[in-house]
């Protein structure tokens, strides 16, 4: 009988090893797995910088007309250098809840009545707060047919993050073109709008050229930090294995 009872209390080190192992091989594959999708997302990224980057330097082309409304794609066509003619109707404007580079303000919407009808929705550019009433700044209005070059840019729906568009109060936050249009009961609105370029208005306000371009780019650091951690768990399976090696050759420490 004693000579059964250390067998049965005897520690089961190769089930527990065997366990930890695994659970380590499954996160050296799940954190190599990350590390590579970042570095995919990484090269995806610094693409489409490269693109936009080209966009917005390029000489600009016709904006979109309303036969080429539905092929419009962000991802292709957004921040694209457009250009677009037609008369500005000042009196169906929208103010826009900005910050920007100049301090607070409102951007300032303005439809653009195009010779086929249809109408292209405009950031002319930014405004301060004491700017808000149309008639601080009527100099800037321009009059009859215009030719405004800018980026393309896609719809704004529903508001920010933070606040919501409220169209019943006029109260703006983001280019919603959609609730814009029906707001100020505008027909045949193209899906994008956009953003003046900097073209001095006269009397210097709004201005335009503000668009901040920015993507966010951490993959790279995301990708070290999937490899380091990968590599740490290899690290830690490779000194598992080998105490446990040693301890299978330790005198009385047999666990098979």
């Amino acid at each position: 009988m004693n000579g059964t009872l250390p067998q049965l209390n005897k520690p089961r080190r190769p089930v527990a090893f065997i366990a930890f192992s695994l659970i380590l091989v499954f996160l050296i594959a799940s954190l190599t797995g990350l590390g590579v999708w970042q570095v995919h997302r990484l090269a995806w990224k610094e693409d489409l910088i490269a693109r936009v980057d080209a966009r917005v330097h390029a000489d600009p082309v016709v904006a979109p007309s309303r036969s080429e409304w539905s092929q419009i794609d962000g991802e292709k066509d957004e921040y694209r250098k457009v250009s677009a003619t037609g008369t500005f109707d000042h009196s169906h404007e929208t103010l826009v809840f900005a910050s920007t580079q100049l301090g607070a303000g409102y951007w300032v919407m303005t439809p653009l009545h195009v010779s086929d009808g249809t109408t292209i929705l405009i950031n002319r550019g930014f405004i301060p707060s004491d700017k808000r009433d149309a008639a601080t700044r009527l100099e800037g209005n321009r009059s009859g047919t215009t030719t405004i070059i800018g980026l393309l840019r896609l719809t704004e729906p529903k508001g920010t993050l933070l606040k919501s568009n409220v169209p019943n109060e006029d109260r703006w936050y983001s280019r919603d073109i959609a609730a814009i249009a029906a707001k100020r009961d505008l027909k045949d609105v193209a899906p994008y709008f956009i953003d003046a370029d900097a073209t001095p208005n006269p009397g210097g306000y709004p201005v335009g050229g503000l668009t901040v371009i920015s993507f966010p780019n951490n993959h790279l650091v995301y990708a070290i930090t999937w490899f380091a951690m990968a590599i740490m768990c290899a690290g830690m399976l490779i000194y598992l294995t080998h105490h446990h090696l040693i301890r299978r050759h330790e005198p009385g420490m047999d666990d098979s």
